[in-house]
């Protein structure tokens, strides 16, 4: 199962890329032997309209005309469901297992993806009750994904 990260705005170089790029890396290779890649990227450009509502819209026809559209979504909201490690991980083996072809993690913008965007998700997940800036949500999901695979691998990642 082919699996992408489409984010608005764009890392910066520095000390958050670099995380990020470690971590996707290591999903990268974790997941290969397990059917979970290749774990690509898409960025699409922050929009500069003038309400919340417009820019969200415009960056979710950024995001839509970019997506494969064989792939299942999983938002990334602040009103989303926390998973643990584990939940995460059980998510990924099953649908990879039910024959999906891919599936595409959504992070929005600083306004939050539209509501369009929400009501196409197949699951809308929260990385916890506090706000991040959007560099570390990525850095957190790309740790987890890597988590995950080396959870379905039976690796003990975290050790007990």
């Amino acid at each position: 199962m082919r699996l992408l990260i489409a984010a608005v705005g764009k890392l910066k170089q520095g000390p958050e890329r670099e995380l990020f790029a470690h971590y996707l890396g290591r999903a990268e290779t974790a997941g290969r032997k397990l059917h979970l890649s290749p774990l690509g990227v898409i960025e699409v450009a922050e929009s500069r309209a003038t309400t919340p509502t417009s820019r969200r819209k415009a960056e979710a026809e950024a995001l839509i005309a970019k997506i494969p559209s064989s792939h299942r979504l999983i938002c990334l909201d602040r009103t989303g469901e926390a998973l643990s490690s584990e939940n995460l991980a059980a998510l990924l083996a099953k649908l990879r297992d039910g024959g999906e072809q891919g599936l595409t993690f959504l992070i929005g913008g600083a306004d939050g993806l539209a509501a369009e965007m929400l009501g196409k998700a197949a699951k809308i997940v929260s990385l916890g009750p506090m706000t991040l800036p959007h560099g570390l949500a990525r850095i957190d999901l790309t740790e987890q994904l890597y988590r995950a695979a080396t959870n379905i691998a039976g690796h003990p990642y975290p050790r007990e």
